[in-house]
């Protein structure tokens, strides 16, 4: 794994050999990586942190994966069978550390980018990054990340509250909250399970607030992954798997409507294709059903005097409030004005296929897919490193031999 100065070309007519550049060291920049140089084509991951995995580092302590080990791996290079089968967080960092080594990507750290635009005769991509390099590549695969930037909303009141206020970025185990009265907001997968962890460190009170109520699946059922059938069901009509997982539902989760947590009135399919990705599991159910994790309204705002005031106009006064308000993907600055991003702020397109403004430009890892993450910027992969063998031939970096 390199560590070196990128090549960086300035000239008012750039070398028409050019490599391709990845931005982030994660798994879809690693994956693409390989797949380009699989395919003879010169890749430079460029990562702006001193490790590839950055984001899997900051991850909460008891963090696995949701996805089963033979389908969570990338290109090229299984996960090996002691990692269990639902993998933990610093094996995956293991995984993607030995993958870059294996691979011998050329990837260097230290190095953010700043801004991508085209080349000034509108044949390549410039890149601006740390220290006023300008980088001149054939095509760009950006793979920031999902998880970019923390969203912490502006609740009102929010710079007075005399608690202790964290994003969930921040957590990484429930030892610190021991005793103690703990508020988290969001019930997606992070939140929820940061509930039960804190739970089972000991906290004195655990309620987690829900704006939204969430689908909610077993992550595995008689050794059946939920991974398995959010593959299978991905090319069916929504409202087709929407009756098919309600009638799962039923037969598989008890009813925590008591508890605070009806069943959702929206289809889990219909949830998933307006960005929604069920809760997996992991002991949120139980800790619901015993009492131990309490289900409360939203947050409005925050008082006076360490005080939380409610949605349906309760007030409480945790001593902690741990935000699982989830992250922007934060490409504005890095792309927006190329005019590929949606309303939204995603890539209006994504893997093998560049916006029509901004051919040789892709984007991999925005997505959320039931069927796995990690799967999909596999596959995603592949299918970019040939789209850009094929689109950019004339002009992209080979490598010898």
């Amino acid at each position: 794994m390199a560590d070196s100065t990128p090549p960086t070309h300035t000239t008012a007519h750039p070398t028409p050999d050019r490599p391709v550049y990845v931005i982030g060291g994660g798994p879809g920049g690693l994956s693409a990586a390989y797949a380009l140089r699989a395919r003879g084509i010169r890749a430079v991951v460029l990562e702006k942190s001193d490790h590839v995995g950055a984001s899997w580092r900051r991850h909460y302590d008891r963090l696995h994966l949701h996805t089963t080990r033979r389908l969570s791996a990338l290109p090229g290079l299984p996960m090996p069978r002691r990692f269990g089968r639902w993998v933990s967080r610093d094996d995956v960092v293991r995984y993607l550390e030995k993958y870059a080594e294996h691979h011998r990507l050329e990837i260097v750290t230290g190095v953010e980018v700043s801004r991508v635009e085209r080349t000034p005769d509108g044949t390549g991509w410039l890149l601006h990054a740390t220290g006023g390099r300008e980088l001149t590549g054939a095509a760009v695969v950006v793979a920031t990340g999902y998880n970019h930037t923390p969203r912490l909303p502006d609740w009102p009141g929010r710079s007075a509250f005399t608690g202790e206020l964290l994003h969930a970025g921040q957590y990484r185990n429930g030892k610190p909250y021991a005793g103690r009265d703990v508020l988290v907001v969001g019930v997606g997968n992070t939140g929820a399970e940061i509930a039960v962890d804190l739970v089972e460190n000991g906290a004195s009170r655990v309620r987690l607030a829900v704006r939204t109520v969430p689908h909610i699946v077993r992550r595995s059922t008689a050794g059946w992954a939920a991974q398995y059938s959010g593959i299978l069901v991905r090319r069916l009509p929504v409202a087709l798997v929407d009756r098919l997982c309600r009638v799962q539902a039923r037969l598989a989760l008890p009813d925590l409507s008591a508890h605070g947590l009806p069943r959702p009135d929206t289809g889990l399919y219909t949830r998933v294709k307006q960005g929604a990705i069920p809760v997996q599991d992991v002991g949120l159910i139980d800790a619901v059903r015993k009492g131990r994790v309490e289900i409360v309204a939203a947050v409005d705002s925050f008082e006076d005097g360490g005080k939380i005031l409610l949605a349906d106009g309760t007030r409480i006064s945790p001593d902690a409030v741990i935000a699982a308000t989830g992250y922007v993907r934060a490409l504005e600055h890095l792309v927006g004005h190329l005019d590929v991003l949606d309303a939204r702020g995603r890539p209006v397109v994504h893997g093998a296929r560049s916006p029509k403004t901004a051919p040789g430009l892709h984007f991999t890892g925005f997505t959320n897919p039931i069927s796995g993450n990690l799967r999909e910027m596999a596959i995603d992969a592949v299918k970019i490193a040939k789209a850009i063998a094929r689109d950019g031939s004339g002009s992209v970096s080979r490598l010898p031999g």
